[in-house]
Order: structure tokens, then C-alpha cells, then sequence
């Protein structure tokens, strides 16, 4: 099957055709038509299997061959959970319908909105967007969605980790009730099913991979190591095996700044993206690594979200996440449509229960490595790490916060909200009391 069998507009091919694409991904094959028949749609795919083009192709047909009113209004909204993923799904929107007469938009916090302002104002017909910077929008009547005909949640499970929901809510409210809703999803939680019974109207369903399942594609391997050792057991790894265009995953901001900071020293460059740095830093850090001119980018979980190469050869779990679907998605950068890759997790002794977390939600053992000169010592004894995770056992498990990580103001739920990840409580439960991370 080719992308001509799928009923798109010869402007669509065209543009596919550009981009070096000929035969769609599994979930292209089935979201497509699905989307083009206009009916709701629940899909779940493993990161990296093309979801973005899944909505994007049809939903730009729709509004290519329905009504178009005298004055551009928003007839799609993307609603996605970081800035990152919102500019890569607007790439995607301006290279697929580069032949049509549409017009769309980017809109996200952490920048200034007055820009953002200026280019809504002529009108648009596809806006995307993160759900802070659209709410403050639509509050100060700068954006109208009461037009809207499409409306797509894409990575929709991160938006709920991130405490986005009523957010969702919001905006919702302010939509017209009659509408095609997309929820895009790289996992199946029970959340997300909870929120597809409420927002969903008989949807098609697709799921292209089993519930939280991995690559075949991706080598995983475990490092067992001690966590003094850790940094220089990285170093050795990537010289060792010359390894170029590596992702690497910590778990907090300060740590993400301290890697980097000590793999240039060892004349390795690397750079660090997190929440706490600007926007053009981190355009500029992302632009350096997908070029492949920057060895290695070091990253939060949040601020990862929406890296898109396609080739990407190595993830490295610097230190696990505290969350057992978060490893899932992070190992999901490398071993994209079909390539292959490699997700190596460096582990000391605190690590083991989050591992054995891991372990039973992709339900496999993962392949355990000792490297010479960086035994493990047999008689180290966990600590408390320096987040205050719990240890026992990542997965959902451990509850979330509902806190947001922002203030009051307008300026900063704009400011926060997309560079700050999920606030999780160190118990199980609900409640605002967790501590942000990213």
C-alpha cells in the first residue's frame, strides 16, 4: 500500500512525495481513512511510528475540501503538552500543506505572546497549540474557537501527567459542541480511556502497538554501576564505541546542567534542555543535536517531548525515571519507523526497585551488563535520591500531584507550564503537594 491508496488530495501526495515518504506506517494505513470518513478516533501507537502525519494528512484534506467561511477562523486546534511537540507538529502541518491555501500557527509559553498575537490576528485555519499559552489567548479575546471543527489531542497521556486536565476542560467549554475530536496517544492508560468515554462520540479505535510495549527494533541494556561511578562509566561508553547523536535522560534540571557541564570537560560536547532554559537556547541545543554537529544532548523527560529524528541511534538512561511509562517513551526517541537503536540505562542500587517496575509493565527481563573497570560494589547500600523518589517501583503506582506548578497570574501559567514536568507526590494518592521536576 502506498499513500495514493489512501484517498489523499494530489496536493497532499505531492507533499509526502517531498519529504522522502512513500509507504505509510501501520497506524498511517489505519488513522487516514479513519480520519477522512470524519468520525472520532481513539489511537495509540509507540512513539516514532508517524502519528503526527496520521492526523495531520487527513485533517488537512478535510478543511482543503470543506466550506470555507468568508474570514479565516480556526476550523482545526492541535493541543499538545510541550512547546517542543507543538512546533514539531507545526513543521509537519507547513511541509504537508505547503500546496494548499491554508493557514496555520504556532502558539506556546516561555516567549512572549505579542508575536503570537500579531500572526493569529489576520486569521488562521489550524492553530497548535499548548493549553496555557491558548487559555490566556482565548481569555483576553485574542483567539476565537468557536469555529472550530476539528479538534486533535495529541500525546494526550503526557497532558494528563502533566496536570493539564482541567485545562482540557476549559477549553473544551469554549468549543462548539459539534465537532471531530482526535485523541492521539502513545500509551493506553486507563486515563486516557477515562477521558475517551467523556470527550469521544462512538470513535474508531486503532492501537498499533500492545500497551506500553517497546521497539523490537531498539537493543536494551542494563549497566549495572555505583552512582559514583556513573558519569565516568557514560564517558567511557561513548568513546569506547564512538558513539555520535546521543540522547541522555536525568532526572532533574540541575543534574541535566551538571552532566553536560562535566561530558564537555572530557572533551565530549554535550549540552543540556530543560525548562529553566530559554527558548532559543534550546532551539539552538536542538538544532546543533539533530544536525549532528552537538555528540550529545542530556535532557529532561519534558523537554525531550517532541524531539523528532529519525534515525536517532542511542538513548542512555542516565538515571531512571521515576515513572515506569516514562521509560517507555524515552527509549521510544531511538529504533523509529523500523530503524534501529540502542537504549542503554546506567543502574545503581537505589535504581533497583524502579527497575524491577519497568521490568513488569514491558513484562521482559532486560539484559544485565557489567563493565570491566566499573564493577558494582557488592555491598553498597541504597540511598534516598536527591528528588526524593520513591524506590519502589515506578509505574503509576506512586500517584501524581494535580498541581500544575503554576501561579495564579495568567503571565505565569504561560510562563510555566510547558517547561515544568508532573508534579508526583512520594506516596500513592492524588493531592498538590508533590515536588516539580523536569
Amino acid at each position: 500500500m502506498t499513500f495514493s491508496d489512501l484517498g489523499l488530495r494530489a496536493e497532499l501526495l505531492r507533499a509526502v512525495e517531498a519529504q522522502g515518504y512513500t509507504i505509510p506506517t501501520p497506524i498511517q494505513r489505519q488513522a487516514i481513512p479513519a480520519v477522512l470518513e470524519g468520525g472520532d478516533l481513539l489511537a495509540s501507537a509507540q512513539t516514532g511510528t508517524g502519528k503526527t502525519a496520521g492526523f495531520t494528512l487527513p485533517m488537512l484534506q478535510r478543511l482543503a475540501d470543506g466550506p470555507r467561511p468568508g474570514r479565516r477562523e480556526v476550523r482545526a486546534l492541535v493541543l499538545t503538552p510541550t512547546r517542543e511537540l507543538a512546533a514539531q507538529v507545526g513543521e509537519s502541518v507547513a511541509d504537508y500543506g505547503r500546496h494548499l491555501t491554508l493557514k496555520s500557527h504556532v502558539i506556546f509559553g516561555g516567549v512572549g505572546q505579542q508575536p503570537q498575537v500579531d500572526a493569529i490576528r489576520p486569521g488562521l485555519d489550524v492553530l497548535i497549540a499548548t493549553p496555557g499559552r491558548l487559555l490566556d489567548l482565548q481569555q483576553q479575546k485574542h483567539v476565537d474557537l468557536t469555529k472550530v471543527e476539528i479538534l486533535v489531542l495529541d500525546e494526550a497521556d503526557r497532558m494528563l501527567d502533566m496536570g493539564f486536565i482541567h485545562d482540557i476542560k476549559k477549553i473544551l467549554k469554549v468549543l462548539p459542541p459539534k465537532r471531530q475530536n482526535l485523541l492521539f496517544s502513545a500509551t493506553f492508560s486507563d486515563e486516557i480511556q477515562a477521558l475517551a468515554n467523556k470527550l469521544l462520540d462512538r470513535p474508531a479505535m486503532i492501537e498499533v502497538a500492545r500497551r506500553n510495549t517497546t521497539a523490537e527494533t531498539v537493543d536494551q541494556a542494563i549497566y549495572r554501576v555505583d552512582r559514583e561511578k556513573k558519569r565516568e562509566l557514560l564517558a567511557h561508553l561513548i568513546s569506547q564505541h564512538n558513539w555520535h547523536q546521543v540522547l541522555v535522560f536525568t532526572r532533574t534540571k540541575h543534574g541535566a546542567n551538571r552532566l553536560a557541564e562535566q561530558l564537555s570537560k572530557q572533551e565530549i560536547p554535550a549540552m543540556a534542555i530543560h525548562g529553566n532554559k530559554s527558548q532559543s537556547a534550546r532551539t539552538k541545543a536542538l538544532s546543533a543535536f539533530k544536525s549532528g554537529d552537538l555528540q550529545v544532548l542530556v535532557a529532561t523527560d519534558i523537554a525531550a517531548r517532541g524531539l523528532d529524528i529519525s534515525e536517532l541511534p542511542h538513548v542512555v538512561n542516565f538515571e531512571l525515571p521515576n515513572v515506569a511509562e516514562d521509560y517507555v517513551h524515552r527509549i521510544g526517541r531511538t529504533g523509529r519507523a523500523g530503524s534501529e537503536g540502542q537504549a542503554v540505562s546506567l543502574v545503581c542500587v537505589d535504581e533497583h526497585g524502579l527497575l524491577k517496575g519497568i521490568e513488569r509493565l514491558i513484562k521482559r527481563d532486560l539484559e544485565k551488563r557489567i563493565e570491566p573497570g566499573f564493577e558494582p560494589d557488592p555491598n553498597a547500600k541504597p540511598e534516598p535520591s536527591e528528588n526524593g523518589r520513591n524506590r519502589g517501583g515506578g509505574g503509576r503506582g506512586q500517584g501524581r500531584g494535580n498541581g500544575q506548578g503554576r501561579g495564579n497570574g495568567q503571565g505565569q501559567r504561560g510562563r510555566d507550564e510547558q517547561s515544568q514536568a508532573p508534579r508526583r507526590r512520594r506516596g500513592g494518592g492524588g493531592g498538590g503537594g508533590g515536588r516539580r521536576q523536569a
